[in-house]
């Protein structure tokens, strides 16, 4: 881990801030599912002269560990981590991919193996390389039975294919019990559908969280982000701070969530 992914060094001011800032958080008002975009791994490598991509993707997934110690600290209960969507699998440079890889599978054994956290695998298992997937499956069933922060790795994820995922599992399970497609179009519901998400069961993100200063969804939990509050941080992914989170979360207490109204 690089010093400037962490925050050893950092003086006595800046921790009595963040822990004035952490004190005065409601507990009531703390979102109970946050969602991170990392953003900015590369550039992060390559403003510190980095020959690769791999030392900005590790120092990102070492800061996605302290950043899920933050949620737990202040109480929230679920947190989705986008790592690798399905256009990355097929966009990014073979070195660069093959790097990605080895860091994700690292981060979801090191996860499995902690504190009492739940971590899932929501992604399309069947498009990963074997490894990759083995290891998500294995870190997903270390955990089944632990009751602490659902962690959700969003691994060779698409917004756009989850959903149409989840209405092929509609029709499926609607033909096995021998209905006809007209009954199931006058009976289908946008609940029915999330029922049949990857993260089905869980509550929706309230609050979707993107590093970097990038302001756009990149096809991340579409469909269960359709009420979520954004919060933008212009930091790039590594060099996240504790007080950045906090100050995001202060906002987002402060916000008049209308549900689409």
């Amino acid at each position: 881990m690089t010093p400037s992914a962490t925050n050893e060094g950092r003086g006595p001011l800046y921790r009595l801030y963040t822990n004035r800032l952490r004190r005065r958080l409601d507990p009531d008002a703390v979102p109970r599912h946050v969602a991170m975009m990392i953003d900015g791994n590369r550039r992060w490598a390559r403003q510190l002269g980095y020959d690769s991509a791999a030392h900005g993707h590790r120092a990102g997934a070492a800061k996605m560990v302290e950043f899920l110690d933050w949620c737990d600290a202040v109480g929230v209960k679920v947190v989705s981590l986008y790592l690798l969507s399905t256009d990355n699998l097929t966009k990014r440079d073979s070195k660069e991919l093959a790097d990605l890889i080895e860091i994700i599978a690292d981060l979801a054994d090191q996860l499995s193996q902690g504190p009492d956290r739940r971590v899932q695998h929501v992604g399309r298992a069947d498009i990963l390389p074997e490894d990759l997937a083995r290891v998500l499956r294995d870190a997903q069933e270390r955990t089944r039975g632990n009751t602490g922060l659902h962690v959700n790795l969003a691994v060779g994820y698409g917004g756009r294919g989850e959903i149409v995922d989840a209405v092929r599992s509609i029709i499926a399970a609607h033909d096995r019990e021998g209905g006809s497609l007209e009954e199931l179009a006058a009976s289908l519901t946008p609940e029915q559908i999330g029922e049949h998400l990857y993260t089905g069961g869980q509550p929706d993100p309230d609050l979707v969280i993107r590093t970097s200063g990038e302001q756009r969804l990149s096809d991340f939990l579409l469909w269960q982000s359709a009420h979520s509050e954004f919060y933008f941080v212009e930091a790039l992914g590594p060099d996240l701070r504790e007080v950045d989170f906090l100050r995001a979360i202060r906002d987002y207490a402060t916000r008049d969530r209308r549900y689409g109204g």
